[in-house]
């Protein structure tokens, strides 16, 4: 969890932004991961959220869904994540945050899953489908070792927010749509005005917002308003045409670095 405080706090003497990326892991296999992991990291994500492959992904759109099953159709699991995490972390000291329903955390074992995550050099997790009310022995565990990572949407009132995020850590999950994840043409057009209101009940915990972004142009819009912006399914999408292939890897590096350049315009 320290990685995310410093990062955070890095960027903030910098008057930069985080960019946060998401890849899923297993995706197209565990190896990769760790390769497309430096890609990213090269290209200048800040921090790198890693998605544990689900049966069921309610919060997912078809993009991630997809990944999700050649993940699982290779034999990905959560204790495979965390072995590759380990081997991540030879290689760069990025943040890294898992994002994974509360399933694949119950069947672990909370406690055993905590220990294990921290030992290999997880940072944090984000449990879309674990509410604040159910989600007291998983932050009880995880005390300062480990960020559980709070989520918040549009649909969010000003007093449960405030809630959330006292309990939270690491940074707010903004989700700046009601749906599923997925590229969009077009973000709400209350959107900034909504971000500035969660930014001040926030305070001190970073504002990062996800869901839907895909552009320099969005990226630079939603950045204006938050800490740091989170784009998963258009980075998915150029994995699954090219897989971690040399050409994989420039154009998702490019994309990247496009994403980068649009955030320190801010």
């Amino acid at each position: 969890m320290q990685r995310l405080r410093e990062t955070f706090a890095k960027l903030e003497t910098q008057g930069r932004k985080a960019l946060i990326t998401f890849i899923t892991a297993g995706d197209p296999d565990l190896d990769a991961t760790c390769d497309l992991v430096e890609t990213l990291v090269e290209a200048g994500a800040d921090i790198i959220e890693l998605g544990v492959p689900f049966s069921d992904p309610l919060a997912d759109g078809p993009t991630i869904q997809a990944a999700s099953l050649r993940a699982l159709e290779r034999g990905t699991t959560l204790k495979k994540i965390i072995a590759t995490v380990k081997k991540i972390r030879s290689r760069t000291e990025v943040p890294l945050v898992l994002m994974t329903y509360y399933n694949p955390l119950y069947h672990y074992g909370l406690k055993e899953l905590v220990k294990d995550a921290v030992a290999a050099g997880v940072d944090g997790l984000i449990v879309p489908d674990l509410p604040l009310e159910e989600s007291e022995e998983l932050r009880r565990l995880a005390v300062d070792k480990l960020a559980v990572i709070p989520l918040a949407a549009p649909t969010t009132p000003d007093t449960r927010l405030a809630k959330i995020v006292a309990a939270g850590r690491g940074f707010l999950y903004y989700v700046t749509v009601t749906g599923i994840t997925g590229t969009r043409t077009s973000l709400p057009k209350e959107l900034s005005q909504s971000l500035d209101r969660v930014k001040k009940i926030a305070g001190e915990l970073p504002l990062a917002a996800g869901f839907g972004i895909s552009t320099p142009e969005q990226a630079r819009t939603v950045g204006a308003h938050a800490d740091a912006i989170i784009v998963g399914s258009a980075l998915v999408e150029i994995i699954a045409q090219h897989g971690a292939s040399a050409a994989g890897r420039q154009e998702l590096g490019d994309k990247v670095k496009a994403l980068r350049r649009a955030l320190d315009a801010v």
